[in-house]
């Protein structure tokens, strides 16, 4: 009976054109298996002649099985979808199986349909609504045949209602919304097709309610569809979402100029950050999912075109290399200047009395009052003459202890090769180590008490800053690249659009990236960075050629001049630009220590380099420097993989963040003359002992003390915060930290120079305004938020936003902008701010 039901279906389909014969083959053995699995038991097969939108009322029981048989007109020009519709509202024993058979496609699902979530739940739903795979055909018409066959292994009767009905909306118009519901049982997805001229389009679903948690895919257009939750990730870029979702598609991608844009709501809501309601007590149980129905408005818009790529390019390129033209015109300037400032230059072996007889008068009309007002020196100029140190080591207290040089050590030949001279050729620290602790307790110090080492073996131990960052950068970047490129061949092979957290309304593509905008924006780092290189080149340059010709101020006057910290700080403007770059190539919480790294590397030389500026003697080597920097990025990625909600992370940071503090304080204060060892707690009680207990004495360097005590309360104020909040986001919080102890050091030095009776010149000033506002408006754009990977991604692009700068930056790449010219403003600050001093004596100028 069952062959003869064989038979006969297929008798019955030839009228209607032959059949595939895979298609009549598995037509049999669904007969063999539903007919009782042997020859001799009967199964009565009725086929019934169907027409849409008609309800079909019936009941299905193992002795009977019904065909239902459609047809209907397609065309070439016209998509037309199908769709089946089916709803059983009673108990039942077995599941009823519907199998819809087309002529290229067949499609199967069962009542109920039982969907699987996390840990094995299984939910049962009785309603379904699935719509028919349609290929494409290649006559103008024709008319095409469908069965739906309907069967059961229940003994009992089952009830239930069958429809098919004809989806009129089922190709979608180009920047026109369409609405429409779908559930994890009734999946929607409808056809696009690319019109002429436009090659790139951004698909936008939107739903006004964040829950139940949805998915959405782009297929190409074949059979079979996949639009459940347990297979919609199989095929095609697929993305998840609350609110809002966005998939930028190109025509490149689909041979057949057009394709499906699927919605499937998942059977739970974890995946997008919502709760787990349901735990089922045993591991079969079936759990009621409720009512988990979305509407969701959908809109196909074309992207951009090629035109604003191009003009997104120069704009970038043009903001930046203004920088450079401006400079250049600068220097210019400043070149003619400086001519004109060696006519009247006076030559460093003249004597005084032939100064002022070649002079005759002062500038002002006035005879010099003495032969220092001109700055002469003796001995070539190479240090100041016996009776001017004698005089100020003896015209005021606050230079006491203050030991004359060997003119002899002091004035060897600055002609040197600096490659020549290496630390253990020279006995620098004989003279400093009879008196640098007497120097260095001073209750007021001055610069010239602080850069008593020789010149060129400090410029060599500065320039390692630079070297080293240079071996570090490319140690770094390599392995960073190629991890980026793995991640964004993942992404574009499996079309999982939840690994990268981009701003998906504004990510536009080109080649192999996906989100070119926020690649490009990072390039004023990198550009900046290389102008700030050639600025502090120029300066190396003219610094040198002064020590050459002996100019008096390059070798006495001013802040010390070395330019290793200056190198490293350009090295690591044009590396935070590479590795942003990178980490926007697929930006997500694994990856943010790229675009955080040389963040800190930013701020850790900025504050050595403020701290250089008036104590070159004493401060860190390169090796230290860097050696801490690793811890802190050591930690940063602690924090990133283990500090989410983790108390025992925090408590350990939080003690070892002011640990730290304490120890660079009490390094600060006494100028490095004190001793970590077994000793140290029996000093501190007597510290605390003669001054506190004994005599209540004040600190001897107020100033240093205040600088420290603000300092403590700030970074002991971040370490409880970061205790008790404990913010997912470890990375940023750590970069919070090291901004705000610069922004304080930097606040300290500027009020310190100002009290010190010293001014900022007009350059400087006009930097520090332009800097302050830059950075302003920069964190503004910052904190907007298009995107956060603290969240799901599915509740990231609840952030995302439209592009607001000529269609192609989104708020995001303005922030790229603005920070890197604020950085570059910023390194200018503390290149400039000292020019002051260039013609003041170092034994006047204060060190604090």
């Amino acid at each position: 009976m069952v062959l003869r039901s064989c038979w006969k279906s297929r008798h019955k389909e030839s009228c209607c054109g032959p059949a595939p014969c895979w298609v009549l083959l598995w037509f049999c053995v669904t007969q063999f298996v539903f007919g009782g699995g042997a020859l001799g038991e009967s199964k009565n097969v009725v086929q019934k002649d169907a027409e849409f939108d008609i309800i079909y009322n019936d009941t299905v029981t193992s002795e009977n099985q019904t065909i239902y048989a459609f047809n209907h007109t397609v065309s070439r020009n016209k998509s037309e979808g199908v769709r089946v519709t089916v709803d059983v509202s009673q108990g039942f024993e077995s599941p009823i199986l519907f199998v819809v058979r087309q002529k290229q496609a067949v499609l199967s699902f069962q009542i109920p349909l039982i969907l699987r979530g996390l840990y094995q739940r299984k939910y049962p739903y009785n309603h379904v609504g699935r719509t028919l795979c349609q290929p494409p055909t290649r006559v103008a018409s024709e008319t095409q045949y469908f069965f739906v066959d309907v069967s059961t292994l229940s003994t009992q009767g089952t009830n239930y209602q069958l429809r098919v009905s004809r989806v009129e909306s089922f190709t979608l118009h180009t920047d026109k919304k369409f609405s429409f519901t779908a559930s994890p049982s009734q999946p929607q997805y409808f056809k696009y097709v690319f019109p002429d001229g436009v090659d790139t389009v951004i698909v936008k679903v939107n739903s006004d309610s964040a829950f139940p948690c949805s998915v959405m895919s782009i297929q190409d257009i074949q059979c079979p569809v996949y639009d459940l939750d347990n297979n919609v990730a199989f095929i095609g870029m697929y993305q998840t979402m609350t609110k809002k979702g966005a998939i930028t598609v190109q025509r490149k991608d689909f041979p057949s100029n057009s394709f499906y844009v699927v919605v499937v709501v998942k059977t739970e809501d974890e995946a997008c950050g919502g709760p787990l309601r349901f735990y089922p007590l045993r591991p079969d149980e079936l759990i009621d999912a409720g009512n988990r129905s979305k509407v969701i408005d959908v809109v196909v818009t074309p992207a951009i075109k090629s035109e604003v790529y191009v003009m997104g390019m120069l704009f970038c390129l043009g903001i930046f290399l203004s920088f450079y033209l401006l400079t250049l015109l600068m220097a210019c300037v400043e070149n003619k200047r400086m001519k004109k400032r060696e006519v009247f230059q006076i030559p460093a072996d003249m004597s005084p009395a032939e100064t002022a007889s070649l002079l005759g008068k002062n500038g002002d009309g006035k005879a010099p009052a003495s032969p220092y007002e001109y700055g002469s020196f003796a001995d070539n100029g190479s240090t100041l003459s016996s009776e001017a140190i004698t005089d100020s080591a003896t015209s005021t207290d606050n230079n006491y202890g203050y030991i004359e040089r060997s003119l002899d050590s002091v004035g060897r030949s600055r002609h040197e090769s600096l490659s020549s001279v290496e630390e253990d050729d020279y006995d620098t620290l004989d003279d400093i180590n009879s008196d640098k602790n007497i120097v260095r307790t001073k209750k007021f110090l001055y610069v010239a008490d602080l850069s008593r080492k020789d010149k060129r073996i400090l410029s060599k131990k500065y320039q390692i800053y630079f070297w080293n960052i240079a071996t570090i950068a490319v140690f770094y970047a390599l392995p960073v690249v190629q991890l980026v490129i793995t991640y964004q061949t993942v992404v574009n092979v499996t079309g999982n659009q939840d690994i990268c957290f981009y701003n998906f309304l504004c990510a536009h593509p080109l080649g192999a990236l996906s989100a070119f905008n926020n690649i490009l924006s990072n390039l004023g780092y990198v550009l900046l960075g290389l102008l700030f290189l050639l600025i502090i080149l120029k300066r190396d340059i003219v610094h040198q050629r002064a020590l050459v010709r002996n100019d008096l101020n390059a070798l006495e006057c001013g802040i010390p001049k070395h330019f290793g910290l200056y190198y490293a700080m350009g090295t690591a403007l044009m590396m935070e630009g590479l590795l942003s770059a990178c980490y926007h190539v697929c930006p997500n919480y694994t990856n943010f220590q790229f675009d955080t790294s040389f963040m800190y590397m930013i701020a850790g030389l900025c504050m050595l380099k403020l701290y250089q500026k008036r104590h070159p003697d004493i401060n860190a080597s390169a090796y230290t420097a860097y050696a801490c920097l690793a811890g802190v990025i050591f930690f940063s990625v602690l924090g990133v993989v283990f500090g989410k909600g983790n108390t025992v992370f925090w408590i350990i940071f939080s003690v070892i963040h002011i640990l730290a503090t304490m120890l660079l304080s009490t390094q600060l204060y006494y100028m490095g003359r004190w001793r970590l060892d077994s000793g140290i707690l029996r000093r501190m009680v007597y510290v605390i002992y003669t001054d506190c207990i004994r005599q209540c004495s004040g600190p001897m360097y107020i100033d240093r003390m205040v600088l420290l005590v603000m300092g403590n309360i700030v970074n002991w104020s971040l370490a409880a915060y970061g205790l008790i909040e404990r913010p997912n986001d470890f990375a940023s919080y750590l970069l919070a930290i090291a901004i705000c102890n610069l922004l304080l050091y930097f606040a300290f030095y500027i009020i310190m120079k100002l009290r010190s009776g010293e001014r900022i010149q007009c350059l400087a000033l006009v930097c520090i305004l332009f800097t302050a506002v830059v950075w302003g408006l920069a964190l503004y754009f910052f904190f907007q938020g298009l995107s956060t990977w603290q969240k799901t991604p599915a509740e990231s692009r609840e952030h995302n936003r439209d592009c607001i700068l000529l269609s192609f930056f989104d708020d995001h790449d303005i922030w790229h902008f603005l920070s890197s010219i604020a950085m570059f403003g910023s390194f200018l600050v503390l290149l400039t701010m000292d020019d002051d001093l260039d013609t003041v004596q170092r034994d006047k100028i204060f060190a604090f």
